[in-house]
C-alpha cells in the first residue's frame, strides 16, 4: 500500500501505542485481499492478464501459504511478486531496527539491539515504513550462500574487542531484513541445495537457525520464490520437504493483445524522469484499524466435498501415472485452498468447481508425472497435463462418491432425471428452495446429504458456525441455507452425469462437470 511522506507522518503523530495490536504478515494479507474482493476490485491491478495465475497466488494467499512461481524469463514475476508488498500496510517498528521489530513484541522476539533496553519503544522511539517497504529480494545463483540468506560477520565489532561468537557481532541480511514483510527468492533452484535447507526453520517454524551462535531468531514473512520445477530446466534439485511447503504456480506470457496494453500503460505510468507518478498507484491514507471480523475464516465445505478432495489426494497415491506422491499437507493445503476459491467469489459454501481449483493449485507442484509424460522442452504442457492428471482422478473419486450416495437412497430414476434437469435448466446459481417443490426424487437425494454429515465429517472437529450450517439451524441466514443446497445439487447432477444418468446437455451448461482425459 503507497502512502506518501505526510501520511506516514500523520500515522506517527497519531498513533496509540496502547490500543495498537501486532498482527503477522499472512493476516495483513489476508485483510487487504477480503477487503478489496469485498469491494469488487481486482486485488493485483497491476499484473494484466495471467488471470489464473493470479487467481491462484491470491489463493495461497488467502491459505497462509508460500507460492513458487514457475516460468520463463522476463513474464513479470518479480513485478507480480512486488504488487503482493503493496497490498500491506505501513506498520509500526521500532525506530532504527534494521529487522523492524514491532513495539509491541514480547522480549523473547526481539533483536539483540532492541532486547539489550527495557522500553525499545520508548529507548528508541516508534517509526512507520510504508508497504512497499516491506519488500526484500534475494537473487539466486551459485554464489548464494549462507551468509546472503542470513547473515555474517561484522568485523569492525569483533576487531573492537567482540567475541567472533557474540551474536552482536552477526549482522542480519536477506531473510532476517525481509521480518515483517515480503521476501522474494529469485531463482530459487539456482542455489545449492545444502544452502536452500536453511528456509526449512523459516517456513516451517517462523524462526531463522544460526547454528554456529546457537541463537534462534523470529521471523514474520511471506515467501515467495521462483524458478523451475523439478523436471525442468534447473541448476540444482529443489529439497522435497522443501518443495512440499511451497505452492507451484506456473505463470506464463500475456497474450498479444494484453502484452500491448501492457506496453501502452507502462509508458503512461512513468513521467520523462522515469519516475512513478503517483496518481496512478497510491493511495493517500491507511486506516491502521484491523476488521478482524472481515478476515475470520468464515466459510464451509460440505461433507461432500470433502470427501472428493480426501479421496482425490488419496487417488494421487495410488496413480500408476505418477512418478511423485503427495504428503499430507497435500490434502491440508487443498483444503485451505478449496476454502479460499470461496472467499474469492464471494460466497459462504463450497462446491464441486471450488474443490477442483484447490486440488489443482494444492498437488501440481506435489505430485511428478512418469517421465514419459514430461515435456522437458515445454514446461507449461507438462504441467497441464499433470492438472489433466487431477480433474481425471477428481472424476473417478466425484463417480464413485456419487454412487454411494445413490445407494443410499430409494428412488425413482427417471423421474430424477427430469427433476434435476428442470431444476438446473436456470443455472444453479439461481435456484431457489421454491424451485424443488414438487421435485420428490431429488428432494429425498439432497434431504439424506444434508442430515448425513454427521457421519460423514469428524463432529468434534467442526466449528459450531459449521455445525449450524450443515444442520441447517434456524438462526442461519436464509442465503446461506440456499447456497448449501445448490452445492448439493451442483454435486449429485455432476455425479449424475458420470455415472449415466444425466445427460450433461440438459443442465445448460451450469454445472462443473470433471473431464475424461488420455494422456
Amino acid at each position: 500500500m503507497h502512502i506518501n511522506k505526510k501520511g506516514l507522518e500523520r500515522l506517527e503523530r497519531d498513533f496509540d501505542l496502547e490500543s495498537y495490536r501486532p498482527i503477522s504478515v499472512i493476516w495483513h494479507l489476508r485483510h487487504a485481499i477480503l477487503a478489496r474482493l469485498r469491494k469488487g476490485k481486482d486485488v493485483l491491478s497491476d499484473i494484466d492478464g495471467r488471470e489464473e495465475t493470479k487467481s491462484d497466488l491470491i489463493r495461497a494467499m488467502l491459505s497462509g501459504s508460500y507460492p513458487y512461481l514457475v516460468s520463463e524469463e522476463g513474464t513479470g514475476k518479480t513485478r507480480l511478486a512486488r504488487s503482493v508488498a503493496r497490498l500491506l500496510p505501513p506498520i509500526p517498528v521500532i525506530k532504527g531496527c534494521p529487522y523492524h521489530d514491532d513495539p509491541k513484541w514480547e522480549r523473547h522476539l526481539l533483536c539483540n539491539r532492541c532486547r539489550e533496553v527495557k522500553d525499545p519503544a520508548k529507548r528508541f522511539g516508534i517509526e512507520f515504513i510504508p508497504g512497499e517497504a516491506r519488500f526484500s529480494r534475494i537473487q539466486g545463483n551459485e554464489y548464494t550462500n549462507e551468509a546472503k540468506l542470513l547473515g555474517l560477520k561484522d568485523i569492525q565489532v569483533i576487531a573492537n574487542g567482540a567475541s567472533p561468537s557474540d551474536p552482536r557481532a552477526f549482522i542480519g541480511t536477506g531473510i532476517l531484513r525481509a521480518n515483517r514483510g515480503i521476501l522474494m527468492i529469485d531463482e530459487l533452484p539456482a542455489i545449492r541445495t545444502k544452502v536452500q535447507v536453511l528456509l526449512h526453520p523459516v517456513l516451517e517454524e517462523k524462526k531463522a537457525v544460526l547454528e554456529e551462535y546457537n541463537w534462534e531468531r523470529f521471523v514474520d514473512l511471506l515467501l515467495i520464490a521462483t524458478g523451475n520445477p523439478r523436471g525442468f530446466s534447473h541448476v540444482n534439485d529443489i529439497p522435497r520437504p522443501l518443495l512440499d511447503r511451497l505452492e507451484l504456480i506456473f505463470m506464463d506470457l500475456p497474450d498479444e493483445e494484453i502484452e500491448k496494453e501492457i506496453m501502452l500503460k507502462e509508458r503512461s505510468l512513468l513521467d520523462i524522469d522515469g519516475y512513478f507518478k503517483e496518481e496512478y498507484v497510491s493511495e493517500t491514507s491507511w486506516d491502521l484499524d484491523i476488521d478482524y471480523h472481515l478476515i475470520e475464516r468464515k466459510v464451509v465445505a460440505p461433507w461432500w466435498i470433502v470427501e472428493v478432495l480426501t479421496r482425490t489426494v488419496r487417488y494421487s497415491r495410488e496413480c500408476p501415472n505418477l512418478e511423485k506422491k503427495p504428503s499430507i499437507r497435500g490434502g491440508n493445503k487443498a483444503y485451505e485452498h478449496t476454502l479460499s476459491s470461496v472467499e474469492m467469489e464471494g460466497r459462504n459454501v463450497a462446491r464441486l468447481w471450488d474443490a477442483f481449483s484447490g486440488l489443482r493449485l494444492a498437488l501440481r507442484g506435489r505430485i511428478g508425472l512418469l517421465p514419459d509424460f514430461i515435456d522437458f522442452d515445454n514446461p507449461e504442457r507438462t504441467i497441464k497435463r499433470t492438472e489433466q492428471v487431477i480433474e481425471d482422478m477428481l472424476r473417478d473419486v466425484l463417480s464413485e462418491v456419487a454412487i454411494e450416495i445413490f445407494r443410499e437412497v430409494q428412488f425413482q430414476k427417471d423421474r430424477f432425471v427430469k427433476e434435476i434437469a428442470t431444476v438446473c435448466r436456470k443455472g444453479v446459481e439461481d435456484i431457489l428452495p421454491a424451485d424443488l417443490d414438487g421435485s420428490t426424487e431429488l428432494k429425498k437425494i439432497i434431504s439424506w446429504m444434508i442430515r448425513s454429515w454427521q457421519s460423514k465429517l469428524p463432529h468434534d472437529y467442526c466449528s459450531q458456525r459449521e455445525k449450524d450450517i450443515f444442520d441447517q439451524k434456524e438462526e442461519i441466514d436464509e442465503s446461506i441455507k440456499r447456497e448449501y443446497i445448490r452445492s448439493a445439487i451442483d454435486f449429485i447432477a455432476a455425479g449424475g452425469v458420470i455415472r449415466g444418468l444425466v445427460n450433461e446437455e440438459s443442465l445448460s451448461g451450469s454445472v462443473f462437470v470433471p473431464k475424461r482425459v488420455a494422456l
